[in-house]
């Protein structure tokens, strides 16, 4: 299940499932084309699940359609629905569109208030259990239950050292998810059908939060640093949190909340999910290109253009490459900028290429597994580097049987 929805469990070979790449589109969920093409774009640059916004009943009825359209593309998008406030009102009203989703996302702390809170609840689980689909508990401090939060801080008044401010928005963070997925199951959700999420902003706090959650449950958990921001920033505050959580083993699914800049790619949000999960070595997506800063020594900006070439490049092959050879995804390629680590860090590479620096003979010596096994020299450097890089593939990785 984990690879279609996220809900923990092991892998084929009984090893534990990996983390599994998750993003959101941002299109009208009603405008079936727009949203099934993003889908699809967000899916072909590796999210392995994808959320829609359900918010109307013309999105509830999209649903299907764009599940549709996706099995005309030949793709098989696991889509999870986002439901805000009146998802047991839609739910009901529109049920093909319970049947199309693959999972459901419910926010404890806007299905409801004090008597409608639990019924409306309770509506969105039996949906669930009707359905069979597992169920992702949401919390978000943005929207945290009120009625919940005002019970924490009459009991927190009571203790002889009360908690801060923080450490009681923590507290009730991880009370709300859990005291909802004890509630779901009290209702006949099966525990392997539930994940659980606390989303906040703030790097600190959202390691705080999942520590505890993670010592308080078995539940699989969907990491994520909520309005994370923009562009570098939201890279590295993204980056900082789930690093630290996922290297001590907390984790099943990971989004990255990344604002677009204007005219910038969704699909951005994949890539850096990806990254952060190989360059910590837990799954592998694409070759890695690993590349010098440039110093004084490197004048030239030929080999960052090279570099930038190569790791486009091969990210546009991997489809092709992914369906015809094994592993090729564990690849790791160097672009280096001068003779001072250049051949070196090469030679550690699958396939190395080490350019010229500063005052340096106007040669590109290439390694091939330690092994130095030509020198490229002149104009077309990037095009015969490629060639060598797609021999290097066939020569190498194995054809899927």
């Amino acid at each position: 299940m984990v690879g279609k929805v996220g809900v923990g469990g092991t892998a084929p070979d009984g090893m534990p499932a990996p983390v599994v790449v998750q993003s959101m589109t941002n299109t009208d969920t009603a405008d079936v084309f727009a949203t099934a093409q993003q889908v699809a774009e967000l899916y072909r640059a590796g999210s392995e699940i994808v959320r829609v916004t359900v918010n109307t009943r013309e999105a509830a009825a999209a649903v299907p359609k764009i599940k549709e359209r996706l099995a005309q593309l030949n793709l098989d998008v696991p889509l999870v629905g986002d439901f805000h406030f009146n998802g047991h009102k839609l739910l009901t009203e529109v049920p093909e569109c319970a049947a199309a989703l693959d999972k459901l996302r419910i926010n404890p702390g806007n299905v409801g208030k004090g008597a409608r809170r639990d019924e409306q609840f309770a509506n969105l689980i039996e949906i669930a259990c009707k359905y069979r689909k597992p169920v992702r508990i949401g919390v978000n401090w943005g929207s945290l239950d009120q009625s919940l939060l005002a019970r924490l801080m009459d009991e927190n008044a009571q203790r002889a050292a009360p908690k801060d401010a923080t450490g009681l928005m923590r507290e009730a963070m991880v009370a709300s998810a859990l005291e909802s997925a004890a509630q779901a199951e009290k209702l006949g959700l099966p525990g392997d059908a539930i994940i659980l999420s606390c989303k906040v902003s703030g790097v600190q706090d959202l390691i705080a939060i999942y520590r505890d959650l993670a010592a308080q449950s078995a539940y699989p958990l969907h990491l994520g640093l909520t309005e994370a921001g923009m562009g570098s920033k939201g890279i590295v505050a993204s980056t900082a949190a789930l690093a630290v959580l996922l290297q001590e083993g907390i984790g099943d699914t990971i989004r990255i909340s990344l604002t677009p800049e204007p005219g910038g790619e969704r699909t951005r949000e994949v890539i850096v999910a990806q990254e952060i999960l190989q360059t910590m070595g837990l799954r592998a997506f694409v070759p890695m290109v690993v590349a010098c800063p440039g110093c004084g020594r490197t004048s030239s900006t030929v080999f960052q253009e090279l570099a930038q070439d190569i790791q486009t490049y091969v990210r546009a092959r991997m489809p092709a490459w992914q369906l015809r050879h094994k592993g090729v995804e564990n690849m790791t390629l160097a672009v280096m900028g001068c003779v001072v680590n250049g051949p070196g860090e090469s030679k550690h590479a699958n396939l190395g290429i080490s350019l010229p620096g500063t005052g340096e003979e106007p040669v590109a010596p290439v390694y091939s597994d330690g092994e130095r096994i030509t020198t490229l020299r002149g104009e077309n450097i990037a095009a015969e580097f490629r060639t060598l890089i797609d021999a290097y593939v066939e020569r190498k990785y194995p054809l899927h049987s």
